[in-house]
């Protein structure tokens, strides 16, 4: 395996923050999709079906390299 596939589902409430919840980390593409099929007519997510989104992360990588803002 050399990369994963994170589903997160994100929306803005009523109040305008967002709301993110981390749905899963999944071996491939097709299992992350699959999630978002099952999970997208449940109560929680089929208010905000068009949240869902899939990312790919390689293994063994720095993702955030950047470091922190300094303010």
């Amino acid at each position: 395996m050399t990369a994963v596939f994170v589903v997160h589902h994100e929306y803005q409430r009523y109040d305008d923050r967002d709301e993110i919840k981390l749905i899963g980390v999944y071996s491939t593409e097709a299992k992350a999709k699959s999630a978002i099929e099952r999970l997208r007519v449940l109560p929680g997510f089929s208010e905000y079906p068009d949240g869902f989104s899939v990312d790919c992360y390689p293994i063994d990588a720095e993702h955030w390299i950047e470091g922190l803002a300094q303010q």
